[in-house]
């Protein structure tokens, strides 16, 4: 069964309001006419709501990186979905390692932000993957499973017919190193099997796993031709228009 591909730019904490502009005015010359593909940009949140105005009318969409699961209240510093889906957000990035690493984001938390991303109509991007020393230790397998199963705790079967999950080792994020084609087959079959056992096999087949983790012009064409891959999740690479250019065209490479 063919998945339609998703290449997706997460932009993570760069760019001004001024550079997403030019940014936006190049990339849309260098991807026009692709209809055979989704295209997703996911800035910072001050250049959220002007991407989204940028955009309308294109074939490019735009997603959050990150989101909390109340609508309101006081929560400093936070966005909610109700906010995101005002301004015309319609899907967010949630689970992002960096998010588990840094900001010590744990499976009951993400769980709790896919739920009310879904009950918003927000297309969620679950991230999940293993660390170097659980790869080493050869838990991938494991880790995968847990975070599947914890991050999708509760939703019903119609629900994991809306999501997106994004396998990114963390060994591999922002260091250069890329997963071999083995090791990616192998844990985005894993996934799709996860999956499987938690809901159908028609979901399972239907559902589009990206990979991430340090994605690149040149590497990109052999990943996308791996029977589970779906897409891409791509951050530093994502940077420069031309660049993502390349990725979102990853068959001309």
């Amino acid at each position: 069964m063919m998945r339609r591909p998703l290449l997706a730019a997460n932009w993570k904490m760069y760019k001004t309001l001024s550079e997403m502009e030019s940014y936006v005015s190049a990339f849309l010359g260098l991807v026009s006419g692709i209809t055979d593909r989704d295209i997703m940009l996911a800035p910072n949140y001050t250049c959220l709501g002007d991407m989204v105005s940028l955009l309308d009318g294109t074939h490019v969409v735009v997603a959050a990186q990150n989101v909390f699961y109340e609508e309101e209240g006081a929560f400093t510093g936070e966005i909610s979905p109700l906010m995101l889906v005002d301004i015309g957000v319609g899907s967010v990035i949630i689970g992002h390692s960096e998010r588990r690493h840094i900001f010590h984001e744990d499976d009951e938390l993400i769980n709790r932000k896919m739920k009310s991303a879904i009950s918003h109509g927000l297309c969620p991007i679950l991230c999940i993957g293993e660390t170097l020393e659980e790869r080493e230790s050869g838990e991938t397998t494991k880790v995968l499973a847990r975070q599947l199963s914890r991050g999708l705790k509760g939703l019903r079967e119609r629900d994991m017919k809306e999501i997106v999950v994004a396998y990114e080792p963390v060994w591999a994020i922002g260091t250069g190193r890329t997963a071999t084609m083995d090791q990616i087959q192998e844990a985005h079959r894993v996934i799709r099997e996860r999956i499987q056992d938690m809901a159908r096999e028609d979901i399972a087949e239907n559902l589009r796993i990206l990979y991430g983790g340090s994605v690149k012009p040149v590497n990109v064409k052999e990943i996308m031709s791996l029977e589970d891959v779906d897409g891409a999740l791509v951050g530093g690479a994502s940077l420069e228009p031309e660049s993502f250019a390349q990725i979102v065209r990853f068959e001309e490479n």
